[in-house]
């Protein structure tokens, strides 16, 4: 895409102004670093232009304050003082990380799962944000906790112009095939591969 242009201009009877103002479903997947940190900077991005901003964190302990996170919640309550930006919604909808070992059984962890995305499709009903992260959301579909299918029919037939940006490893192919751009973080090198562990301000 040289200059912003599109290689390809399709034969849909849009104009570009139509085009251009598509909703996008964006999905960062890949074994590399970046995929949340990418999200959450396309929601810095997002809150400047005024838009809702709704993050959804499926895997992430709600004891784990990430930096974007407070940056976020902080340009919220900006909002609500000044009306600069946009207001900001943060909601963990899972319990404990995807490495270390849960309370609870997988039954627990399932049902939070669809709790957690039964509140997503109200709000996609009811167009409530404009950008919605969800993050490491590949997880509770690859584990079966949350029906893929039904995840992807619910965002394409989303109303309106909502804007969806979906993080994780192992992203079903059939969620890769609804998107409208999928990037994938590929591990070159990191530091953990010389027993480095992660650090303040590069991992959280």
């Amino acid at each position: 895409m040289p200059q912003g242009k599109p290689l390809v201009v399709p034969d849909d009877g849009l104009t570009t102004r139509q085009r251009r103002n598509q909703p996008v479903l964006a999905v960062h997947t890949g074994d590399g670093k970046g995929k949340s940190t990418a999200a959450f900077g396309l929601a810095l991005r997002g809150w400047n232009q005024g838009w809702r901003i709704g993050v959804f964190q499926f895997v992430k302990s709600a004891k784990w304050r990430i930096g974007e996170q407070a940056v976020l919640e902080r340009l919220g309550q900006l909002h609500e003082e000044t009306g600069e930006g946009g207001p900001v919604e943060w909601h963990k909808m899972g319990s404990g990380w995807s490495w270390i070992r849960r309370k609870g059984d997988a039954e627990d962890h399932a049902a939070a799962a669809a709790e957690g995305w039964a509140e997503i499709r109200r709000r996609l009903a009811e167009q409530t944000h404009d950008l919605l992260i969800l993050d490491e959301f590949t997880y509770p579909i690859a584990w079966g906790w949350v029906d893929v299918d039904d995840v992807v029919a619910t965002l394409r037939d989303r109303p309106g112009r909502q804007h969806v940006v979906i993080t994780g490893r192992r992203a079903d192919p059939r969620l890769l095939e609804a998107a409208d751009l999928v990037t994938e973080m590929t591990k070159v090198k990191h530091p953990m591969d010389a027993g480095r562990k992660g650090q303040r301000g590069i991992e959280w």
